[in-house]
């Protein structure tokens, strides 16, 4: 028969070879290209590419490690405020050295724009539906019946009128053609009251998955050392690999004979996404589908305030002058991020994701790829406008509420040990 200590020394042995694995896969991408920047070794523009874009793959996933595993001993709202931004390190990087550049070069604002959209976009076309429809196929399976949609916990509305009032804010932005610094500033105010209501909201056990849990169940001092290093070591990757990766990414269009625009648009935002949507579809898969779509909403969240308030900054610091200014396909592309933020906002009014809009999120989503005319992409935010009205008709005893969640409601965020402590588990 085995006994409880046989058995929490095989668990901790089977979690200290799934971290050293981890960190191994991860340190042989990202080494590569910090041994191109130290050599300062310039490979062919689609070589580059691979190399720093898996480099940023890589460190991004050596962050969201850290970031969960972060949770268990994060406390106050300044190490809330912290954890929050490192966290978001690799989706606004690459954004912010367009921005910062097009305050010099101005070819640059549309890189900045196409990033920013399409990073939105990307998460609320890919990662919300997934998600979604994960989880219905595993309570299918796991109940036998037919679920048609996935309930959000009470406390999602708090991240919902954020993101409700936000979105309608933006608008701004189309309207004038520009973002102004003012509005930056007001959106990076918008993203610090949320952190605030997060760090006085419902503290909860987090859940870890994987490597992350394999993190959680290091000791105390082992673990915050740990932690702390990947942090450094992932953050420092990130930054180095930024400008190369960007580049390089242009440059690759240009020898491909790409749009580079699209280029930019896609590709970056999936790289340094790619783990949060994997870490979401985990969560998702294993039955806590509620979790994985709250971590996508509030992620969403960070991007609609603090990426856009952000750009503003960033261009201002390179040179440029208080407006970014915007051309009329770049004005095109935020309307129909906007208004597919709008849309997504209203279909959770009621705190329950149908599968149907899952489903039409995903094929709005993937329609908009053949578009290339200014006409269609107009249709197709009139269709995500016109998707928003009627949820927005149905749902109307839901709209004050949501409204008045980001002042009245309460956040929840995840703290503390994710199970008992080995004393505790003895002592009990």
């Amino acid at each position: 028969m085995t006994t409880p200590a046989a058995r929490d020394t095989v668990e901790s042995a089977v979690s200290s070879r799934t971290l050293v694995r981890s960190l191994a896969i991860v340190v042989a991408f990202i080494c590569p290209a910090l041994v191109l920047r130290v050599l300062a070794v310039q490979p062919s523009p689609i070589l580059g590419l691979i190399a720093y874009g898996a480099a940023v793959v890589a460190a991004s996933f050596v962050l969201a490690w850290a970031a969960e595993a972060a949770q268990i001993d994060v406390s106050g709202s300044l190490a809330v405020a912290v954890l929050a931004v490192i966290a978001v390190l690799p989706e606004y990087a690459v954004d912010l050295y367009y921005a910062y550049t097009a305050g010099h070069v101005p070819e640059y604002t549309q890189y900045a724009a196409a990033n920013m959209t399409g990073s939105n976009r990307l998460l609320m076309g890919i990662g919300w539906p997934v998600v979604v429809l994960v989880s219905v196929l595993v309570a299918r399976r796991a109940n036998g019946h037919n679920t048609r949609g996935l309930d959000l916990d009470a406390s999602s509305r708090l991240e919902i009128g954020f993101l409700m009032i936000a979105g309608v804010v933006a608008f701004v932005i189309p309207a004038t053609g520009r973002i102004h610094i003012a509005f930056g500033l007001a959106l990076l105010g918008w993203f610090g009251y949320y952190l605030f209501k997060l760090t006085r909201g419902d503290v909860e056990e987090p859940e870890l998955v994987g490597t992350a849990a394999a993190l959680g169940a290091l000791p105390d001092r082992t673990r915050r050392i740990t932690v702390c290093a990947m942090f450094i070591f992932a953050a420092s990757a990130i930054v180095t690999c930024a400008k190369p990766f960007a580049d390089n990414l242009i440059g690759a269009g240009t020898q491909l004979g790409i749009d580079r625009f699209l280029l930019v648009q896609w590709v970056a935002p999936l790289a340094s996404e790619a783990p949060e949507f994997i870490i979401a579809t985990i969560f998702a898969a294993r039955g806590k589908g509620e979790a994985a779509i709250a971590m996508l909403i509030s992620a969403k969240v960070n991007q609609w305030t603090l990426l856009i308030g952000s750009l503003p900054v960033a261009y201002m610091l390179g040179g440029g002058s208080a407006s970014m200014h915007l051309d009329g396909r770049q004005v095109e592309e935020i309307v129909l991020t906007a208004a597919q933020t709008v849309m997504g906002v209203t279909l959770l009014l009621g705190l329950r994701f149908q599968r149907w809009a899952a489903w039409t999120l995903l094929g709005l989503f993937l329609v908009q790829f053949p578009i290339t005319a200014t006409e269609g992409r107009l249709v197709l935010s009139a269709a995500y406008g016109v998707i928003a009205v009627g949820a927005l008709v149905f749902h109307r005893r839901e709209v004050l509420a949501t409204l008045a969640a980001p002042f009245a409601g309460r956040a929840k965020r995840h703290g503390g040990h994710p199970h008992p402590l080995p004393e505790q588990a003895h002592n009990g």
